[in-house]
C-alpha cells in the first residue's frame, strides 16, 4: 500500500498536474488543505481533486473562500480570496464546504490523521522549528502514529516515540527557497515517507496571474520559492 501526501495546492493547476503525473500508481492521495487561494486556476483544481478522488481537509484559504471572512489575511491574500470567490461555481463552494477540519484513516496496524494547521486549528503554524514537546503532544492528542499537516508550505518529517509528524510541503506555492512543487510518498507498511520535488511551468502560472490582475507579488514569489 502506498499513499501520496500533498498540501497547499492553492489553485496552481500546472503544478498539481505535474505532481499527479510524477506520483504514479498509488492507492490513495490525501491532501492537507488549501486547495484554492493565491493562484489563478481554482475551479480547475477543484475539478481535478474531484476527478482523482483526492481526500482533503479544509484549509484556512478554503474557509475564507467559503465564508468571505478575510479579517486576518494580508492584503494580497485577501485580494486573491475575493477574486477566487468570483470564479467558483455554487457546486465548487458546496464541495469546499463539505471538507472537514481533520480526518483519520486506518492503516494495517496504525492510524493516520490529516489536518491543515494543527489538530486544533486551521490557522496554527506548526513549523520544523516548533518545539518537540508541542509536536509530541499533538501526536498524542490525535492518537495516531502519523500526523500529516500543511499550512506552513515547508516540508517536514519529525519522528518521536509517540509517532511521526509529516508535512509534504506545498504543491502550489513552496516557501522553503525551492520553487519546485513538493509532495510525499508514504508507505505505511515500511513506515517510510519520501519527500519529492518536481519542476513545473512557473511561467504559465505567473503570466496567468498577471492576466487576471492578481497581485504581482503572487507571480514573483513562485520563482523565489518564498
Amino acid at each position: 500500500m502506498s499513499i501520496a501526501l500533498i498540501s497547499d495546492v492553492h489553485g496552481n493547476l500546472p503544478a498539481l498536474k505535474k505532481v499527479l503525473g510524477e506520483i504514479g500508481d498509488v492507492d490513495q492521495i490525501l491532501s492537507a488543505g488549501d486547495i484554492v487561494g493565491y493562484n489563478p486556476y481554482p475551479h480547475e483544481v477543484i475539478r481535478v481533486f474531484r476527478e482523482h478522488d483526492i481526500k482533503s481537509v479544509v484549509g484556512n484559504h478554503d474557509q475564507a473562500v467559503i465564508s468571505g471572512d478575510t479579517s486576518w489575511f494580508n492584503p494580497h491574500a485577501t485580494e486573491a480570496v475575493e477574486w477566487t470567490r468570483q470564479q467558483l461555481t455554487k457546486e465548487d463552494i458546496k464541495y469546499l464546504s463539505t471538507l472537514k477540519k481533520r480526518f483519520t484513516i486506518n492503516l494495517d496496524n496504525d492510524r493516520l490523521t490529516v489536518a491543515h494547521g494543527s489538530p486544533r486549528s486551521v490557522e496554527e503554524y506548526v513549523c520544523p522549528t516548533t518545539i518537540d514537546i508541542k509536536l509530541r503532544g499533538m501526536v498524542s492528542e490525535v492518537q495516531s502514529k502519523y500526523l500529516v499537516l500543511g499550512h506552513t508550505h515547508l516540508p517536514m518529517k519529525k519522528e518521536f516515540k509517540e509517532g511521526v509528524v509529516l508535512n509534504p510541503g506545498s504543491v502550489g506555492q513552496p516557501r522553503d527557497g525551492d520553487p519546485k512543487a513538493a509532495y510525499c510518498i508514504f508507505n505505511p507498511k515500511e513506515g517510510t515517507c519520501e519527500l519529492h520535488r518536481v519542476e513545473y511551468d512557473i511561467d504559465r502560472v505567473a503570466n496567468k496571474i498577471r492576466e487576471t490582475g492578481l497581485p504581482e507579488k503572487l507571480a514573483r514569489r513562485l520563482y523565489q520559492g518564498r
